[in-house]
């Protein structure tokens, strides 16, 4: 995107994030033949508009979404997340472009297992809206992929006809439906 094509701004304002309408998940290719998805039920996000627009967020590791035990327990374990020494996911942007076509693309840092690195997002970004109770209301849908080895998260196992359980790069898609708070 070519800052000449950066002219939409972000509304003015504080607007956080309606949990029921928003989702935050990941991806990744399992047993090289299928796609595992899943996500996280508690997050926390803050988009603050204007000029120079600035998204926060954090996620609750131990509220992701696994209802079988044994593999909640293996991806909340010090093998994945280890959720224990590092209970947050976090990500705080250092650049927001919202491009007059809705397109967005924003960069800054995510922290996964402790591990602090610069990604990448793009996505789109919805016109201004209102709920029934005529609430301001915005929408932020976002994705990227990172190597889940630069985050510290290096289990594998290989597969007898070769290959390995997990693909390195997991998927993130973050969909948000962000209300304005009031002044």
């Amino acid at each position: 995107m070519s800052t000449d094509t950066v002219n939409q701004s972000v509304p003015a304002g504080v607007w956080t994030v309606d949990p029921v309408h928003s989702s935050v998940s990941f991806a990744i290719t399992h047993n090289n033949v299928a796609t595992f998805r899943s996500g996280f039920d508690t997050y926390e996000a803050t988009l603050t508009g204007g000029d120079e627009a600035k998204l926060e967020g954090t996620v609750d590791v131990q509220s992701i979404d696994i209802d079988e035990a044994q593999l909640k327990g293996h991806l909340l374990s010090p093998e994945f997340f280890d959720a224990e020494r590092f209970p947050k996911l976090t990500f705080a942007s250092d650049r927001f472009d919202v491009a007059d076509d809705g397109t967005v693309r924003l960069s800054g840092e995510l922290e996964i297992h402790g591990e602090k690195r610069e990604v990448e997002a793009t996505g789109r970004f919805g016109e201004l809206g209102a709920d029934l109770g005529g609430n301001p209301r915005v929408a932020l849908s976002v994705s990227t992929a990172v190597d889940r080895r630069d985050f510290g998260l290096a289990f594998n196992a290989d597969l007898p006809n070769g290959g390995q359980v997990l693909e390195w790069e997991v998927a993130i898609n973050v969909d948000l439906e962000l209300v304005a708070q009031e002044a």
